[in-house]
């Protein structure tokens, strides 16, 4: 390790699992103190015992502004300052095929936890932060905050917002010497996106994660999957000095998705010209 982040207080939000957990790892690793939220109690108090005295879990509801106000606080308490705020923290809400299925019920819950958790660790990190020299923020946003397509309706228009709000708060912070910036995933395997339904067996959650591998391959034109490790790996590069001059971008980790169309239209094309042509 370079010990790149060494002397750095970090936070995360969704910090027990996925890409969350992967950030606090590398983190640790980096040489920086972390704190991280979840509202997982058990995942984040069995890995803050195992990564020891740099790293400490505050349970937190991200959409409740006094419970995030209280993780900046204790950061700030216990490791004396905050540089880094990595607003990750997310959820997918009801996976309805089209909207018109779509009863909404659970929209206050996703724009709560996915829009408007990262607007409150955004704004109680940017009060440190600006008198205090500033700092980084990185928000989680999504490819579906980029690309229209069908269903998750709640989601992508979180996750939409969320990359405008980061790019407007860039431009609002950056008198202070705050860098925001805003990542977009792919498809990258965590336990949100196998889409396997509670209390099926494991040879079942296999088969589905298997069926569901193949389809996220089928517009993805780089055939490697994405790994939560390769987040945390973008995470740590704009947190870092090395993206000093990066304030306001939008970065896509998705293996080519939003480049375009995998598929090789024009050949397409060229074959059906010919077989119209010959038959």
């Amino acid at each position: 390790m370079t010990q790149e982040l060494s002397g750095k207080v970090a936070i995360v939000t969704g910090g027990a699992s996925g890409i969350g957990r992967a950030t606090v790892e590398l983190f640790v690793k980096e040489g920086a103190r972390v704190v991280f939220a979840d509202v997982d109690a058990a995942s984040g108090e069995a890995l803050a015992a195992k990564l020891g005295e740099a790293a400490l879990f505050r349970r937190t509801d991200v959409a409740q502004a006094e419970e995030v106000e209280s993780l900046v606080d204790f950061a700030v308490a216990r490791f004396g300052g905050l540089d880094i705020m990595f607003n990750n923290a997310g959820i997918a809400g009801a996976q309805h095929d089209r909207f018109l299925d779509d009863d909404l019920k659970d929209f206050q819950r996703v724009i709560g936890t996915n829009l408007l958790g990262v607007m409150i660790g955004t704004r109680c990190a940017g009060r440190h932060m600006a008198r205090h020299g500033g700092g980084v923020i990185i928000n989680t946003a999504s490819i579906a905050g980029v690309l229209a397509g069908y269903g998750l309706m709640s989601y992508r228009t979180s996750k939409a917002a969320v990359v405008h709000f980061s790019k407007s708060v860039a431009i609002d912070f950056a008198e202070y010497g705050i860098r925001v910036c805003c990542l977009a995933p792919g498809h990258i395997r965590t336990p949100m996106t196998t889409f396997a339904p509670p209390g099926v067996s494991a040879v079942v959650a296999a088969r589905i994660k298997q069926a569901v591998s193949e389809v996220y391959d089928s517009n993805q034109p780089l055939k490697r999957h994405g790994r939560p490790e390769d987040i945390a790996e973008t995470v740590l590069f704009l947190a870092s000095p090395r993206a000093a001059q990066m304030t306001g971008v939008v970065l896509p980790i998705d293996g080519g998705i939003t480049a375009g169309d995998p598929v090789n239209h024009l050949r397409d094309h060229l074959q059906a010209r010919t077989k119209a042509m010959g038959s």
